[in-house]
């Protein structure tokens, strides 16, 4: 048996697109904000600029979303399955720092 069948694969975790993470996070009041968001660079994700609205953002990953005067790093800590409450979209993740 080989070692890489103990290594978890980063391509067979679920992913999620940003355009709809940032949306379904109400980072964004809808889609296209989103995607325009993600798309301009002004996210991160693991400290790598974000330019477009197609990439995956996996559990663990670390974002960092500018809103208003305000800069939140969080990390993903689930994968939301749709936009839900507020309540709900926050428990998928973890404020890092929150700063301008």
């Amino acid at each position: 048996m080989s070692s890489r069948a103990a290594d978890p694969n980063p391509a067979a975790l679920p992913a999620l697109r940003i355009d709809k993470l940032l949306w379904f996070l109400r980072f964004a009041h809808n889609r296209v904000l989103a995607r325009k968001l993600a798309e301009k660079g002004h996210v991160r994700m693991n400290g790598r600029r974000i330019e477009r609205g197609h990439v995956k953002v996996r559990q663990g990953d670390i974002l960092t979303i500018p809103q208003g005067q305000l800069v939140h790093v969080v990390r993903i800590i689930a994968l939301p399955e749709r936009r839900s409450s507020a309540a709900q979209a926050q428990s998928c993740y973890e404020i890092l720092q929150t700063g301008n």
